[in-house]
């Protein structure tokens, strides 16, 4: 079974060859043409620069534990940039590999339980190097149906067959890996979903993959920092880290304040992509500054594990609140809550008035969201104190639109 194609940049289908040829002014014209469709579906997406100095109480962005503007990470990152310089220079197996790079993988596979890490430059290209090198065309990859898309895309990239099974359903897995007739499988499943922040059953996804004799790849970007024991992840509070069959992939963009990802899992695992995997053989290093930030994050991370308990406490304060007013919030396994709106333009425009009122919060609308749900999704963060909490409760209640309260609810909003 082949996933369906989710993309925010689908374009319609292309019309049959014209008898002659267009002029070179026309041959984007269907780009106009998309365009105005997306306008019409209210999915049309900006990009809108930030200064410096921003002032706006950010719960858009995934900074979960505070730390990208820690002095001791940005510290960090000026003494690698200035050491090492502005980049790399090369890929990893040419000259792009520092000597931050490798006290990086070590003490990153040392803090998760794993064997070993490699590397990348960021996490999606770490997720299409796991599901495309740990593949074959005698491989079926089961893949939940609310994956993050770097997952999907590695999944399309894959010489594999992928059946696109249901949301957290591990006897679904199980059922598909009992027919299975291919020789291998790989079972593959976010920790935490990005969306709706909803974690992964992984005890029982790993028991239904090793009964169908199958390796289980976690996708651990919104677990790191925030769950298990001191943040050591989603693997760690499962009880999964460093198994044999078991492969986590991580970003370092989020808990770790800084940017690049990494793959974690047994020895083997990491020297068959570090010889095998295209996204890390012909992609530039990860520049040192992100390196030695992410590497200064990690530490203290180590040195102050009671941010991943205050990042899960703001979380579930802010889902409680918003629900006490009335909004339909969920309950947050890990970070992520999100705040359900009554359509996409509702939400982008929700979102857009809480910006004016200074609260940068995120829009998640189709084709994004895999249950075609809109709505706007609020990272927490350790350093978010009490009094911006309420200002962030406040404000997303205040200038909710109309739907996003039921009826019966509006008067008791707080």
């Amino acid at each position: 079974m082949t996933l369906p194609l989710t993309s925010a940049s689908s374009a319609p289908s292309a019309p049959t060859a014209p008898t002659t040829p267009s002029a070179p002014a026309q041959v984007f014209d269907w780009l106009d043409e998309a365009a105005a469709l997306r306008a019409d579906a209210g999915l049309t997406r900006t990009l809108r620069s930030r200064t410096a100095e921003d002032q706006v109480l950010d719960l858009a962005g995934n900074d979960y534990l505070g730390l990208t503007r820690h002095p001791a990470v940005t510290r960090a990152a000026g003494e690698a940039a200035l050491r090492w310089g502005g980049g790399s220079t090369g890929s990893r197996l040419v000259t792009g590999t520092t000597a931050l790079h490798t006290e990086l993988e070590r003490e990153l596979a040392e803090f998760c339980g794993a064997e070993a890490a490699l590397v990348f430059s960021s996490g999606y290209t770490a997720n299409l190097a796991a599901l495309t090198a740990l593949t074959d065309p005698d491989t079926l990859i089961v893949s939940d149906a609310y994956n993050h898309a770097s997952l999907i895309d590695g999944c399309r990239l894959a010489r594999a067959d992928v059946h696109r099974a249901p949301h957290s359903d591990p006897a679904a897995v199980a059922e598909v890996l009992a027919a299975r007739e291919q020789r291998r499988a790989l079972v593959v499943t976010d920790s935490v979903f990005s969306v709706d922040g909803d974690a992964a059953p992984l005890r029982a996804l790993s028991e239904a993959a090793r009964t169908g004799g199958a390796a289980l790849l976690v996708d651990d970007a919104h677990g790191l920092g925030v769950l298990g024991p001191g943040g050591r992840g989603a693997l760690a509070a499962a009880g999964l880290a460093g198994q044999p069959d078991t492969v986590a992939t991580v970003t370092l963009s989020k808990s770790l304040g800084s940017q690049g990802g990494a793959v974690l899992g047994p020895h083997r695992v990491i020297r068959h992509l570090t010889e095998t995997a295209r996204t890390f053989i012909f992609d530039t290093g990860l520049a040192p500054a992100a390196a030695g930030a992410a590497l200064a994050a990690l530490r203290l991370l180590r040195a102050e594990p009671q941010r991943a308990d205050r990042a899960r406490e703001v979380a579930r304060g802010l889902a409680a609140r918003l629900t006490a007013a009335g909004l339909h919030a969920c309950t947050p396994d890990a970070a992520v809550v999100s705040v359900r709106a009554p359509g996409p333009e509702a939400a982008l425009a929700w979102a857009a008035d809480c910006r004016r009122a200074g609260l940068a919060v995120g829009c998640f609308r189709p084709p994004s969201v895999p249950d075609g749900i809109s709505r706007l999704r609020l990272t927490a963060r350790a350093d978010l104190t009490d009094t911006q909490i309420t200002q962030a409760v406040r404000t997303i209640a205040d200038l909710a639109p109309a739907g996003a309260i039921p009826v019966d609810r509006v008067g008791s909003r707080q």
